[in-house]
């Protein structure tokens, strides 16, 4: 081998050990897809603390298989096509090990064919609507740490009875999600011999419920059930208000926590028979890991009392799903979508922030999260969720 030779083989070689080492120092991604600018900020930003600081846990401890974990998000505003875009960005990413999504159950609903088309694992903090795990596809992608409105439908039915109401009406968002808990509802009120009196339907960015809230008082109920955001949930409160209606049984699914609810009020949260759906609270959940995530939250964003950190349980599930996320990949030692499915439905138990998963996930179950698991919280007057029951 003449010199000249000699020199490009060590070259070559050289470079080709360069770049199998910077391919493997090339970080991992998880990419988040939330409403960060419309009527679920708190949600998308709790959402995104939670990732954040799970993240830094692993990357602390090694990383995932020797690579560290980055979060990085994008803003769907609340939009499906938007949403979709998002996904596509984050599908262009060879690096790219999750997608994360959002409060809202109709963007999320949406993206389910794109997902499955381009085979991204899809994980879910937030979301409740039943269909979005019961979707059809084989395999599933889906995997979520939230409430399954299935499952909510019974317990919100259940604090209705709770509070001896047989009369009830139903106010739902006219959306995916709103559908989802129509027939939940349905189901749970005919089971427990509940009278749904009434159904009105909501729109996004309705201004006006006036007239519906006048039919409410006509129809002579003991309780409302609210299954929409903060915006709108405000409306309806306020109309209900307006109506003389403020002392009747609020029973909220866990949309208005996700926003500034208690600021578009024209009544004092105290002065509302108001209930309110959850997962995870801190009061509740006082385990390591949620001691863990509190501790983090405080160091980066600043002391505030437990119950005052915004949307907290859009956190807690956040960072459990990327702890469980990584688990999956260090016990497949792979990085690729089936592979961590596989893994996901394989881990035996994990002791999170929310629960001790027992599992979390089987192959026939993608929900973590199940009536069990949620209690009722009310609000207080500076906005704050409290508890309303012990369990």
């Amino acid at each position: 081998m003449s010199l000249r030779k000699f020199f490009v083989f060590i070259f070559l070689c050289f470079t080709s050990l360069s770049l199998t080492a910077a391919e493997g120092d090339a970080p991992l991604y998880v990419g988040i897809d939330a409403d960060f600018s419309a009527v679920a900020i708190e949600g998308g930003l709790a959402i995104k603390h939670g990732a954040e600081i799970a993240a830094e846990e692993i990357n602390q401890s090694g990383g995932i298989l020797g690579r560290k974990l980055k979060i990085v998000s994008l803003d769907h505003r609340g939009n499906p096509a938007r949403g979709i875009y998002n996904l596509q960005q984050f599908s262009q990413n060879p690096d790219l090990l999750a997608v994360m999504g959002g409060v809202h159950t109709p963007v999320a609903l949406a993206e389910l064919p794109f997902i499955h088309e381009q085979n991204l694992l899809f994980l879910i903090p937030w979301a409740a609507g039943t269909p979005l795990i019961d979707n059809g596809y084989t395999p599933n992608n889906v995997f979520r740490v939230s409430v399954r409105d299935e499952q909510a439908g019974q317990v919100l039915i259940s604090h209705a009875k709770k509070v001896n109401a047989t009369r009830i009406a139903l106010v739902l968002e006219r959306t995916g999600w709103g559908r989802s808990n129509e027939s939940s509802l349905t189901q749970a009120a005919k089971a427990q011999n509940i009278d749904i009196a009434a159904t009105h339907w909501v729109n996004w960015q309705q201004k006006s419920f006036s007239d519906e809230a006048e039919k409410i008082k006509a129809a002579d109920v003991d309780a409302v059930i609210l299954v929409t955001n903060a915006p709108e949930g405000a409306v309806v409160v306020n109309a209900l208000h307006q109506s003389k209606l403020a002392a009747l049984p609020i029973i909220s699914h866990w949309g208005i926590a996700s926003g500034n609810f208690a600021e578009r009020l024209n009544i004092l949260p105290s002065q509302l028979n108001l209930a309110i759906l959850q997962t995870f609270h801190f009061h509740y959940q006082n385990n390591i890991k949620s001691q863990r995530l509190l501790s983090a939250y405080f160091q980066q964003h600043g002391l505030l009392a437990p119950e005052a950190i915004p949307a907290s349980v859009g956190m807690a599930h956040a960072y459990d799903l990327i702890h469980l996320l990584a688990i999956a990949a260090e016990k497949s030692g792979a990085v690729d979508t089936d592979k961590l499915r596989a893994a996901l439905e394989n881990i035996d138990n994990y002791n999170g922030a929310v629960k001790l998963y027992a599992p979390a996930f089987s192959k026939n179950q993608h929900d973590a999260l199940m009536a069990k698991d949620y209690f009722m919280t009310t609000m207080n007057d500076k906005g704050h969720l409290v508890l309303l029951e012990q369990r």
